[in-house]
């Protein structure tokens, strides 16, 4: 594509943006002037203002969405880090130095100190060997490979033969290929085992702790950066050098994030839909926050200034999400953060619907429970993090709210056609007035943007369908979030595959009868009432829309399928 092409495509995609930043304006505005002079009963009033906070809820995250659009496209930078009149750097998504660039800008005898670690939780070798392999393979001269494995081993009088024998490969496993392996009594999950490992290399280790050197590495310890990774992820070879010479250029920065990727989407629905949500987020969110230095970090597949580290403290141990809750904590104490839109390392996707919405649960709790957080700092020292900033945090902390959203927009045309409630749906023509250009205006701003980065629209709608599946996982880990329950870490399950039990599936069965009466009860009404026509077309549809969500469940909820040649 050439430069006017690329030009011409990102003026229309701003334009657009415009255009739909408006439409969510003018719908929240005819829609709350409805709600206030409608002349409704006490029982609407209550079903209107339900719905109407449902509304709100999704344009202002649209909202957030398009902003985000509109900021990844106004700086998108390709050149290196360049230091403005007063020696701002502007934030930028695409790599500041390529691969050539970076050697040339960390070329010396003693480039800075990489560690490249994971913290394993009883993960299968076969993994832990896959990843520690990919480690090994980095290109950047200076790294010192760590396997932190945080498997929860009873005392040594109480460990089970097939316990030993595991922790015996693990150590086996790290002699063979030259990797550091660092042990403590279990506490605060991976947020403790990295905590414990940084206290370890400022020679404050905790009580009780193993470490077993590699027989390839013999040199003292001066750690400037850590890169973490999740036991699945795979970075490519040339993860290191563009990150770690940004960073050396830009002293302030924390912490670089890059995206994830999942290998295993091929034979595996699940996989390849939370594949195409995780590509929703990656592009355009990440992008827009990177610019506005609100860019939090995911866990995996990012780098670390060992400095900023410990200047915070460390991981926050309190949240489940302690990565999320970090970046809190790095914003708040004036550190930046960036997000480069790279591809950096490969990983395994949930494979089956139990394990997307285990990984799910764990994401919406903790995230959630930080969001108490972040208002409560929001109140007391508003002047802590600057407006955007407020903004993306609070929009991040809310998302998983999209729960109790989902279900009242689909119990909403249920009550209409069931029962009239609330009545403003009967008014289709003020209805379609409103919602018929932002509907349009968003679905083609989405489609267009997602199409310059090469996703096509049918493939990205399994990644919505799928997280529409999981609204009673975040209504639950919501409310538990809200209420300050933390929860316990878990990890998502690399290996195995398995359905749900349909008894665990009642949420889903329920609204599936209720739109299926909804829509039937709405059919026999337009064909023998004929009044008011129109609003009992347009619930019926919505109600067959959500029934076709709802019954995605079952297409997600079943065994790999099966490749053939």
């Amino acid at each position: 594509m050439g430069p006017r092409r690329r030009f011409l495509n990102r003026s229309l995609l701003i334009t657009l943006t415009g255009a739909a930043i408006l439409s969510v304006f003018t719908y929240l505005i005819g829609r709350t002037a409805l709600f206030l002079f409608a002349d409704y009963l006490w029982y609407e009033k209550i079903a209107a203002a339900l719905l109407l906070f449902a509304e709100a809820f999704i344009m202002l995250h649209a909202l957030g969405y398009f902003l985000n659009i509109y900021h990844a496209n106004r700086i998108r930078a390709v050149e290196p880090a360049a230091a403005d009149a007063e020696g701002h750097i502007p934030a930028a998504t695409a790599p500041r130095f390529n691969s050539d660039q970076a050697q040339k800008a960390l070329a010396s005898d003693d480039p800075p100190e990489l560690a490249v670690i994971v913290a394993a939780h009883n993960e299968p070798l076969w993994l832990i060997e896959e990843t520690l392999t990919c480690f090994y393979n980095l290109t950047y001269p200076n790294k010192r490979i760590f396997l932190l494995d945080d498997t929860r081993y009873a005392p040594p009088e109480q460990r089970t033969p097939e316990t030993i024998e595991y922790r015996q490969q693990i150590e086996a496993l790290c002699q063979r290929i030259g990797v550091h392996l660092f042990r403590r009594p279990w506490r605060g999950a991976k947020a403790g085992m990295i905590n414990d490992f940084l206290a370890f290399l400022n020679d404050q280790p905790p009580t009780g702790f193993e470490f077993t050197r590699s027989p390839l590495d013999d040199a003292p310890f001066n750690i400037d950066y850590v890169a973490v990774f999740d036991a699945d992820m795979n970075p490519l070879p040339e993860f290191a050098e563009p990150l770690i010479a940004q960073l050396e250029s830009e002293p302030d920065l924390a912490f670089i994030q890059t995206p994830q990727y999942y290998s295993n989407f091929e034979g595996n629905r699940v996989a390849r839909a939370a594949g195409m949500q995780q590509a929703i987020f990656y592009e355009y969110i990440c992008e827009g926050k990177s610019t506005q230095d609100a860019m939090f970090c995911c866990g995996t597949n990012v780098i670390f200034r060992r400095a900023a580290l410990e200047d915070v403290g460390g991981f926050d141990e309190s949240s489940v999400t302690e990565d999320f809750a970090t970046s809190l904590r790095f914003h708040a104490r004036g550190w930046r953060s960036a997000y480069i839109n790279r591809l950096s390392a490969f990983g395994q996707g949930p494979q089956d619907l139990g394990g997307y919405f285990k990984q799910q649960f764990r994401w919406a709790l903790g995230t959630v429970g930080l969001f108490r957080t972040i208002l409560g700092t929001m109140i007391r020292a508003p002047r802590q993090l600057s407006a955007a900033k407020w903004w993306e945090y609070t929009l991040s902390g809310t998302h998983y709210f999209v729960g109790w959203v989902f279900l009242i927009l689909v119990l909403s045309p249920v009550l209409f056609l069931l029962l009239g409630v609330p009545s403003f749906l009967a008014r289709a023509d003020l209805y379609l007035l409103f919602f018929f250009p932002y509907i349009v205006l968003t679905v083609t701003l989405f489609s267009f943007a997602m199409s310059q980065r090469k996703y096509r629209l049918r493939e990205l709608v399994g990644g919505i369908v799928l997280q529409a599946t999981a609204f009673p996982v975040y209504m639950k880990a919501s409310l538990l979030g809200i209420l300050g329950v933390r929860g316990s870490f878990t990890i998502t399950p690399k290996a195995g595959s398995s359905a749900i039990p349909l008894r665990s599936l009642w949420p889903h069965l329920l609204l599936i009868t209720l739109c299926t009466a909804a829509i039937t009860w709405g059919v026999l009404r337009a064909v023998f009432e004929q009044d008011p026509l129109w609003a009992l077309t347009i619930n019926t549809l919505w109600c067959g829309y959500h029934l076709a969500l709802l019954l995605a469940v079952f297409y997600f909820n079943h065994q790999p399928e099966e490749l053939t040649a």
